[in-house]
């Protein structure tokens, strides 16, 4: 069975909304939620994220809010931080990896520290059991890639071209796949530009796909109540596990 990561922007429109909708996603097929960390200059993300993190900041969202939705939801789903490093090195990493530990946070996503600069951590992270998931991209040489997979955790984070999330640019990846795989047994994820038409087609040879900016977008639509965007992303959740599986 092939995974299915959810990106949801934290604390929008409110934070019971997102415990609300991370519950009903895990019941959709969602097998790992990404809880974004919303910061004001998400430069990996596109426009869909990156307005949705803003909105969420004029809303008030503080880190502590994270830690609160954390608290409701890690012990139901398997959960990860997606954000990006000031947000985290503003609360002091020796203290907050534990915390997530004790929340049952199971990795971080940090897409603007690069491999060298994580394995200041690696210690940090591997004694309290949390993975800082490894991305590689399709710029990366063979060589960078054995290096940044070779001790990759819980999964592999593929970016599906080299750009920003919510792109529906295609490629082949099956190249690429072939690299990492060459040298991991850690399951490969793919991200960026995965939505319902996308998702079959990108999940060839990998184990899962990452969806961000598809769900964001359901979250951005004014027309729609609470309730049915939840539907809406839930629907969206079992659209896409269903296509990869299929």
């Amino acid at each position: 069975m092939k995974n299915l990561v959810a990106y949801i922007t934290s604390g929008y429109p409110e934070k019971s909304f997102t415990v609300d909708l991370s519950l009903a996603l895990a019941q959709s097929g969602v097998d790992t939620l990404e809880l974004g960390v919303p910061f004001s200059d998400p430069v990996a993300d596109g426009p869909l994220i990156e307005k949705a993190n803003h909105k969420s900041l004029e809303l008030g969202f503080k880190f502590k809010d994270l830690l609160e939705i954390s608290k409701e939801i890690a012990p139901q789903v398997d959960t990860l931080w997606m954000g990006y490093f000031n947000s985290f090195y503003q609360q002091n990493m020796q203290n907050l990896i534990p915390l997530a530990k004790e929340l049952g946070i199971n990795g971080l996503i940090i897409p603007d520290v690069p491999h060298e600069e994580a394995l200041t951590y690696k210690d940090l992270f591997q004694s309290n059991g949390i993975a800082n998931i490894s991305f590689v991209a399709p710029t990366d040489s063979e060589e960078r890639i054995q290096t940044v997979v070779s001790d990759a955790q819980k999964f592999i984070y593929m970016v599906a071209y080299t750009g920003i999330t919510g792109s529906g640019t295609a490629e082949d990846l099956q190249p690429f796949l072939h690299s990492i795989k060459k040298y991991t047994k850690t399951p490969v994820y793919v991200g960026f530009g995965v939505n319902e038409k996308t998702a079959k087609e990108k999940v060839q040879g990998a184990d899962g796909v990452i969806v961000g900016s598809a769900f964001v977008k359901i979250l951005l639509n004014n027309d729609i109540n609470y309730m049915q965007k939840i539907t809406q992303c839930c629907e969206l959740a079992k659209v896409i596990k269903d296509k990869i599986n299929t």
